[in-house]
């Protein structure tokens, strides 16, 4: 296809459809290269890529191999106890084959083996370390699992709980805690890691890394279809799965959908936190070989890493303490609007402050969280009620 560009110059587009028998190579002087793309690059295949490129041609993946493993060697309390509890159906053997976690010749597949009770995968890790200030530097806290996958998923959300402080929020009649970070964020964030990981990458782990003023959890293995996840729109992402199997399983469990929208979940819960604004909304960012989710601390407001004289740890200074910084500015023109025309409708909200829907409903789910406001009535025929005492806060002392 040729297009004709403004300043008249010709530039050829050339299409080369993606095949489905790769590894594909480009041979030379006797030599054969895989490639592999990397964003806006072509670049050589190493000997670990090669190898998913060899499973991709051989429409396998790698939670679906054999191994050799018998369902005699192994047991499922964990898995049974957890759909027991998520389904409230009985755990029955028949599941396991259902869920391809065993095949029909009684050997468990990768994926039986990393929902197994022994799991001996010792690349099937889990590192927390929980660091001082915003670098790595000196660690406060630093533990090592290893093990199935629900005992990690598990294990991961007992070390971030253990590390979620809670700053608080000063309303006209009571104090509002805030923790640090959404734990449905953070449970989603370690599905994530865990699900779309990749397993063939012997001596990796995943790692959650805590400083004062972030999280972030790291997942071996890029995205699945080389794309970089910062160069995409969250709302387009596309549901590839390297492990699809692993990624049932969750599903049965409901600890996922299977839609796709893990990465737009991680986001919505952690704009539910209140006091959020758009300088704290969760990082994505990915390589060929990794994969990091960076949830920032909804309650840090400190430039410095002095303990003494740091103002996060002071409730005299710290801005979340303080009743005329808690708002953002958009929450506080919303206020006087909903104040002024009580009647006012959320389209009309979003011409007034020029910001998308979107925007307003977020905005308004905060306001009532912290019970500022409350809707009185039907949407149609309803109003806006704004709790008394809320004056002082939008005007300041």
């Amino acid at each position: 296809m040729v297009i004709n560009t403004e300043d008249g110059k010709n530039i050829l587009e050339l299409r080369v459809l993606s095949g489905s028998m790769t590894p594909y190579y480009f041979v030379n002087s006797g030599s054969r290269i895989a490639f592999v793309r990397m964003g806006d690059e072509s670049v050589v295949a190493n000997a670990h890529q090669l190898s998913g490129l060899v499973l991709k041609g051989r429409n396998v993946t790698y939670d679906s191999l054999s191994t050799e493993y018998t369902l005699k060697e192994m047991s499922f309390d964990v898995l049974a106890k957890a759909y027991e509890k998520q389904t409230g159906s009985p755990f029955q053997e028949k599941l396991l084959r259902s869920f391809s976690l065993i095949t029909d010749k009684g050997f468990l597949t990768n994926a039986g083996v990393l929902f197994s009770d022994q799991c001996p995968y010792r690349h099937s890790s889990l590192y927390c370390t929980r660091w001082t200030g915003i670098h790595k530097d000196d660690a406060k806290d630093s533990r090592e699992y290893q093990g199935n996958l629900l005992s990690l998923l598990d294990a991961g959300e007992q070390f971030v709980d253990l590390h979620n402080l809670k700053g608080w929020i000063k309303l006209p009649n009571r104090r509002l805690n805030t923790p640090d970070y959404s734990r449905r964020a953070v449970f989603e964030a370690l599905v994530n890691a865990f699900i779309h990981r990749d397993y063939s990458e012997l001596g990796s782990e995943v790692h959650i890394d805590i400083y004062d003023d972030r999280l972030v959890i790291y997942s071996p293995g890029g995205m699945f279809d080389g794309t970089l996840i910062q160069d995409r729109d969250l709302d387009d992402v596309s549901s590839k799965r390297r492990n699809p199997i692993l990624a049932d399983v969750f599903a049965q469990l409901d600890f996922m959908e299977k839609r796709g929208s893990g990465l737009r979940k991680i986001y919505n819960e952690t704009a539910k936190l209140p006091g959020f604004t758009e300088a704290k909304e969760p990082r994505f960012r990915s390589q060929a070989t990794s994969f990091y989710t960076e949830l920032l601390n909804n309650n840090y407001r400190s430039q410095t890493n002095d303990p003494v004289n740091d103002p996060v740890n002071d409730p005299v200074n710290d801005p979340v303490n303080d009743p005329v910084k808690s708002f953002t500015l958009l929450q506080k023109d919303l206020i006087s609007l909903l104040k002024e025309t009580p009647t006012i409708t959320r389209p009309e909200l979003c011409e007034r402050l020029n910001v998308s829907l979107a925007t307003i409903r977020r905005a308004i789910a905060q306001l009532k969280e912290l019970n500022i406001i409350e809707r009185i009535g039907s949407d149609k025929a309803g109003y806006w009620k704004v709790k008394s005492g809320v004056d002082k806060l939008i005007k300041g002392r």
